[in-house]
Protein backbone atom coordinates (compact mmCIF):
# COMPACT_ATOMS: atom_id res chain seq x y z
CA UNK A 1 0.00 0.00 0.00
CA UNK A 2 1.78 3.02 -1.19
CA UNK A 3 -0.31 6.32 0.88
CA UNK A 4 -0.02 10.07 1.42
CA UNK A 5 -2.15 11.98 3.79
CA UNK A 6 -2.51 15.64 3.48
CA UNK A 7 -4.53 18.63 4.87
CA UNK A 8 -5.83 18.74 1.55
CA UNK A 9 -6.79 15.19 1.30
CA UNK A 10 -5.22 11.55 1.10
CA UNK A 11 -4.48 8.93 -1.84
CA UNK A 12 -4.01 5.28 -1.44
CA UNK A 13 -2.86 3.09 -3.78
CA UNK A 14 -2.91 -0.92 -3.29
CA UNK A 15 -2.03 -2.04 -6.63
CA UNK A 16 -5.22 -1.75 -8.43
CA UNK A 17 -6.98 1.71 -7.72
CA UNK A 18 -5.83 4.73 -6.39
CA UNK A 19 -8.71 5.78 -3.41
CA UNK A 20 -8.62 9.89 -3.05
CA UNK A 21 -10.28 11.10 -0.20
CA UNK A 22 -10.97 14.75 0.24
CA UNK A 23 -9.64 17.19 3.59
CA UNK A 24 -11.72 18.14 6.01
CA UNK A 25 -9.84 21.08 6.46
CA UNK A 26 -11.62 24.12 5.88
CA UNK A 27 -9.49 25.22 2.89
CA UNK A 28 -11.23 22.48 1.32
CA UNK A 29 -13.41 23.40 -1.09
CA UNK A 30 -16.72 22.63 -1.03
CA UNK A 31 -17.39 20.41 -4.22
CA UNK A 32 -14.59 18.49 -3.37
CA UNK A 33 -15.71 17.72 -0.13
CA UNK A 34 -19.26 17.18 -1.14
CA UNK A 35 -18.16 14.82 -4.18
CA UNK A 36 -16.55 12.47 -1.98
CA UNK A 37 -13.90 9.80 -1.75
CA UNK A 38 -13.37 8.79 -5.79
CA UNK A 39 -12.30 5.04 -6.14
CA UNK A 40 -10.04 5.35 -9.74
CA UNK A 41 -9.55 1.99 -11.53
CA UNK A 42 -5.86 1.77 -12.75
CA UNK A 43 -7.29 1.26 -15.76
CA UNK A 44 -8.47 4.70 -15.85
CA UNK A 45 -5.15 6.59 -14.93
CA UNK A 46 -2.98 7.83 -18.16
CA UNK A 47 -0.28 9.23 -16.06
CA UNK A 48 0.40 10.52 -12.54
CA UNK A 49 3.14 13.51 -11.54
CA UNK A 50 4.44 15.35 -8.35
CA UNK A 51 6.07 18.76 -8.81
CA UNK A 52 7.80 19.64 -6.71
CA UNK A 53 8.08 23.97 -5.16
CA UNK A 54 9.64 25.14 -2.30
CA UNK A 55 6.54 25.55 -0.03
CA UNK A 56 3.79 23.27 -0.75
CA UNK A 57 4.24 20.44 -4.65
CA UNK A 58 1.32 19.21 -6.53
CA UNK A 59 0.71 15.90 -6.68
CA UNK A 60 -1.72 15.50 -10.14
CA UNK A 61 -3.40 12.61 -11.57
CA UNK A 62 -4.58 12.45 -15.86
CA UNK A 63 -7.24 10.62 -16.60
CA UNK A 64 -7.67 8.79 -19.57
CA UNK A 65 -9.87 10.79 -22.33
CA UNK A 66 -13.35 9.52 -21.70
CA UNK A 67 -12.83 7.58 -18.52
CA UNK A 68 -14.30 10.33 -16.09
CA UNK A 69 -18.19 11.37 -16.21
CA UNK A 70 -16.84 14.61 -14.34
CA UNK A 71 -14.05 15.10 -16.27
CA UNK A 72 -16.35 15.29 -19.75
CA UNK A 73 -19.06 17.29 -17.97
CA UNK A 74 -16.63 19.91 -16.82
CA UNK A 75 -14.44 19.66 -19.76
CA UNK A 76 -11.23 21.29 -17.46
CA UNK A 77 -13.25 23.89 -16.07
CA UNK A 78 -13.19 23.16 -12.61
CA UNK A 79 -11.15 25.71 -10.78
CA UNK A 80 -7.73 23.91 -9.45
CA UNK A 81 -9.01 23.93 -6.10
CA UNK A 82 -11.70 21.87 -6.88
CA UNK A 83 -9.86 19.34 -8.96
CA UNK A 84 -9.95 15.99 -7.01
CA UNK A 85 -6.69 15.02 -9.19
CA UNK A 86 -4.92 17.03 -7.81
CA UNK A 87 -3.33 17.04 -3.97
CA UNK A 88 -1.26 19.70 -2.31
CA UNK A 89 1.56 18.10 -0.81
CA UNK A 90 4.14 19.71 1.58
CA UNK A 91 7.68 20.17 1.26
CA UNK A 92 9.00 17.69 3.90
CA UNK A 93 6.09 14.96 2.31
CA UNK A 94 7.89 15.14 -0.81
CA UNK A 95 9.75 12.09 -0.61
CA UNK A 96 6.29 10.09 -0.06
CA UNK A 97 4.68 11.86 -3.33
CA UNK A 98 7.10 10.80 -5.31
CA UNK A 99 7.01 7.13 -3.97
CA UNK A 100 3.14 7.24 -4.22
CA UNK A 101 4.00 8.67 -7.65
CA UNK A 102 6.21 5.85 -9.05
CA UNK A 103 4.13 3.15 -7.15
CA UNK A 104 1.36 3.87 -9.94
CA UNK A 105 3.64 5.08 -12.42
CA UNK A 106 5.24 1.59 -12.28
CA UNK A 107 1.61 -0.56 -12.03
CA UNK A 108 1.36 1.58 -14.97
CA UNK A 109 3.82 -0.30 -16.72
CA UNK A 110 3.35 -3.56 -15.74
CA UNK A 111 -0.12 -3.85 -16.18
CA UNK A 112 0.31 -2.26 -20.29
CA UNK A 113 -2.38 0.53 -19.09
CA UNK A 114 -2.98 1.82 -22.49
CA UNK A 115 -3.07 5.97 -23.31
CA UNK A 116 -5.78 5.88 -25.77
CA UNK A 117 -9.38 7.44 -24.92
CA UNK A 118 -11.96 4.99 -23.31
CA UNK A 119 -15.55 3.67 -25.09
CA UNK A 120 -17.03 3.86 -21.80
CA UNK A 121 -17.09 5.40 -18.45
CA UNK A 122 -14.89 4.06 -15.83
CA UNK A 123 -15.97 5.74 -13.15
CA UNK A 124 -19.14 6.08 -11.98
CA UNK A 125 -19.94 9.25 -11.19
CA UNK A 126 -22.11 10.71 -8.62
CA UNK A 127 -25.02 8.51 -6.90
CA UNK A 128 -28.89 9.67 -7.39
CA UNK A 129 -30.86 11.33 -6.32
CA UNK A 130 -28.94 14.43 -6.24
CA UNK A 131 -30.43 17.90 -5.57
CA UNK A 132 -28.21 21.16 -5.79
CA UNK A 133 -30.05 24.54 -4.81
CA UNK A 134 -28.01 27.35 -6.66
CA UNK A 135 -28.85 31.09 -7.52
CA UNK A 136 -31.24 30.67 -10.26
CA UNK A 137 -33.05 27.80 -8.71
CA UNK A 138 -32.99 23.99 -7.26
CA UNK A 139 -31.70 21.11 -9.95
CA UNK A 140 -32.22 17.80 -9.02
CA UNK A 141 -31.69 14.58 -10.85
CA UNK A 142 -33.17 10.95 -10.01
CA UNK A 143 -31.87 8.93 -12.90
CA UNK A 144 -35.09 9.05 -15.02
CA UNK A 145 -35.62 12.78 -15.54
CA UNK A 146 -34.41 16.63 -14.33
CA UNK A 147 -36.18 18.98 -12.60
CA UNK A 148 -35.91 22.91 -12.12
CA UNK A 149 -37.44 24.57 -9.63
CA UNK A 150 -36.86 28.26 -10.44
CA UNK A 151 -36.34 30.92 -7.46
CA UNK A 152 -37.61 33.98 -6.88
CA UNK A 153 -34.79 35.83 -8.27
CA UNK A 154 -35.27 33.93 -11.64
CA UNK A 155 -35.88 35.81 -14.88
CA UNK A 156 -40.32 35.99 -15.20
CA UNK A 157 -40.25 33.94 -18.26
CA UNK A 158 -38.75 31.10 -16.42
CA UNK A 159 -40.88 31.62 -13.40
CA UNK A 160 -43.93 32.12 -15.43
CA UNK A 161 -43.61 28.50 -17.66
CA UNK A 162 -43.55 26.73 -13.86
CA UNK A 163 -40.66 23.89 -13.00
CA UNK A 164 -38.85 22.18 -15.71
CA UNK A 165 -39.10 18.45 -16.06
CA UNK A 166 -36.91 17.36 -18.44
CA UNK A 167 -36.41 12.96 -19.34
CA UNK A 168 -33.32 11.46 -20.05
CA UNK A 169 -35.01 10.11 -23.52
CA UNK A 170 -35.25 13.56 -24.58
CA UNK A 171 -31.83 14.95 -23.37
CA UNK A 172 -28.64 15.09 -26.02
CA UNK A 173 -26.17 16.76 -24.13
CA UNK A 174 -25.06 19.00 -20.84
CA UNK A 175 -23.45 22.15 -20.67
CA UNK A 176 -21.81 23.53 -17.80
CA UNK A 177 -19.77 26.50 -17.34
CA UNK A 178 -18.60 27.55 -13.64
CA UNK A 179 -19.64 30.94 -12.48
CA UNK A 180 -15.96 32.50 -11.97
CA UNK A 181 -17.04 35.18 -9.58
CA UNK A 182 -16.45 37.80 -12.51
CA UNK A 183 -18.54 36.47 -15.10
CA UNK A 184 -21.93 34.43 -14.83
CA UNK A 185 -21.87 30.64 -15.44
CA UNK A 186 -24.35 28.37 -16.23
CA UNK A 187 -25.68 24.71 -16.51
CA UNK A 188 -27.66 23.94 -19.30
CA UNK A 189 -29.51 20.73 -20.78
CA UNK A 190 -29.82 20.33 -24.29
CA UNK A 191 -32.44 18.27 -26.00
CA UNK A 192 -33.42 17.30 -29.08
CA UNK A 193 -36.10 20.20 -29.63
CA UNK A 194 -33.13 22.98 -28.12
CA UNK A 195 -30.27 22.15 -29.69
CA UNK A 196 -30.32 24.81 -31.62
CA UNK A 197 -31.06 27.57 -29.77
CA UNK A 198 -29.33 30.84 -28.34
CA UNK A 199 -31.42 32.01 -25.80
CA UNK A 200 -29.31 33.33 -22.89
CA UNK A 201 -29.09 31.17 -19.96
CA UNK A 202 -30.88 33.81 -17.78
CA UNK A 203 -33.84 33.61 -19.80
CA UNK A 204 -33.33 30.02 -20.94
CA UNK A 205 -35.82 27.80 -19.36
CA UNK A 206 -33.51 24.50 -20.27
CA UNK A 207 -30.66 26.45 -17.94
CA UNK A 208 -29.66 27.69 -14.54
CA UNK A 209 -27.77 31.03 -14.79
CA UNK A 210 -24.90 30.64 -12.04
CA UNK A 211 -24.50 34.41 -11.10
CA UNK A 212 -24.33 33.95 -6.89
CA UNK A 213 -22.05 32.26 -4.82
CA UNK A 214 -19.17 30.46 -6.92
CA UNK A 215 -18.71 28.15 -4.17
CA UNK A 216 -22.00 27.11 -4.03
CA UNK A 217 -22.94 27.36 -7.64
CA UNK A 218 -20.35 24.89 -8.30
CA UNK A 219 -21.70 22.03 -6.76
CA UNK A 220 -24.42 22.23 -9.81
CA UNK A 221 -21.49 20.40 -11.72
CA UNK A 222 -22.48 17.31 -9.18
CA UNK A 223 -26.19 16.76 -11.30
CA UNK A 224 -24.13 17.93 -14.70
CA UNK A 225 -21.77 14.84 -14.16
CA UNK A 226 -24.91 12.78 -13.00
CA UNK A 227 -26.56 13.11 -15.69
CA UNK A 228 -23.76 13.01 -17.98
CA UNK A 229 -22.91 9.40 -16.55
CA UNK A 230 -25.78 8.22 -17.76
CA UNK A 231 -25.99 9.92 -21.12
CA UNK A 232 -24.70 7.82 -23.80
CA UNK A 233 -20.59 7.80 -24.13
CA UNK A 234 -18.95 10.17 -26.22
CA UNK A 235 -17.54 7.22 -28.67
CA UNK A 236 -20.70 6.09 -29.49
CA UNK A 237 -22.74 9.30 -28.90
CA UNK A 238 -24.96 10.29 -31.93
CA UNK A 239 -26.26 13.18 -30.74
CA UNK A 240 -24.36 17.13 -31.39
CA UNK A 241 -20.67 17.43 -31.47
CA UNK A 242 -20.18 19.98 -28.28
CA UNK A 243 -17.37 21.39 -30.70
CA UNK A 244 -18.75 21.33 -33.83
CA UNK A 245 -23.01 21.84 -34.15
CA UNK A 246 -22.85 21.46 -37.40
CA UNK A 247 -22.46 17.67 -37.29
CA UNK A 248 -25.99 16.60 -36.67
CA UNK A 249 -27.12 13.04 -36.62
CA UNK A 250 -30.41 11.06 -36.10
CA UNK A 251 -30.80 12.35 -32.70
CA UNK A 252 -31.16 15.82 -33.74
CA UNK A 253 -34.90 16.90 -35.27
CA UNK A 254 -35.56 17.41 -39.03
CA UNK A 255 -36.04 20.96 -40.46
CA UNK A 256 -39.86 20.73 -40.45
CA UNK A 257 -39.83 19.85 -36.61
CA UNK A 258 -37.47 23.01 -35.81
CA UNK A 259 -40.69 24.58 -37.64
CA UNK A 260 -43.23 22.83 -35.23
CA UNK A 261 -40.61 23.92 -32.21
CA UNK A 262 -40.74 27.31 -33.17
CA UNK A 263 -44.32 28.03 -33.78
CA UNK A 264 -44.89 26.35 -30.19
CA UNK A 265 -42.21 28.37 -28.41
CA UNK A 266 -43.96 31.31 -29.93
CA UNK A 267 -47.47 30.55 -28.76
CA UNK A 268 -46.45 29.48 -25.68
CA UNK A 269 -44.94 33.51 -25.28
CA UNK A 270 -47.77 35.13 -26.94
CA UNK A 271 -50.36 33.11 -24.32
CA UNK A 272 -48.10 34.61 -21.59
CA UNK A 273 -47.79 37.91 -23.07
CA UNK A 274 -51.90 38.11 -23.39
CA UNK A 275 -52.19 36.86 -19.96
CA UNK A 276 -50.07 40.03 -18.39
CA UNK A 277 -47.13 37.71 -17.16
CA UNK A 278 -44.80 39.24 -20.30
CA UNK A 279 -45.02 43.10 -20.77
CA UNK A 280 -44.17 44.26 -24.10
CA UNK A 281 -40.74 45.05 -23.43
CA UNK A 282 -39.69 41.29 -22.08
CA UNK A 283 -41.95 39.86 -24.96
CA UNK A 284 -40.18 41.50 -27.61
CA UNK A 285 -36.64 40.80 -26.36
CA UNK A 286 -37.61 37.14 -25.74
CA UNK A 287 -39.17 36.49 -29.27
CA UNK A 288 -36.13 38.00 -30.74
CA UNK A 289 -34.05 35.79 -29.19
CA UNK A 290 -36.31 33.12 -29.87
CA UNK A 291 -36.34 33.97 -33.48
CA UNK A 292 -32.29 34.34 -33.30
CA UNK A 293 -31.44 30.96 -32.10
CA UNK A 294 -33.26 28.97 -34.67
Amino acid sequence: MAEIIQRDGTWAFDGTTVRITPGLHRSVPLFRQTYGEIAVPLEAVSGVVFEPERKRGRLRMRLREGADPLLQATGGRLPEPADPYRLLVDADRGGVAEYVAEEIRHALLLDQIPKEPTKAYLLPGPPVPVSVRSSDGTVSFDGAQVRIDWSDTSDRVKRATGPRIIGMGDLVQVEWLPNSGYEDGFLRFVTRETVFSKLPPEKDPYALDLWGSARRDLLTALVATAVTARLPHPSIRTGVDHADRRQLTAAVPAAADHHDVLLRRLRELGELHRDGVLTDEEFAMTKAAVLRGF
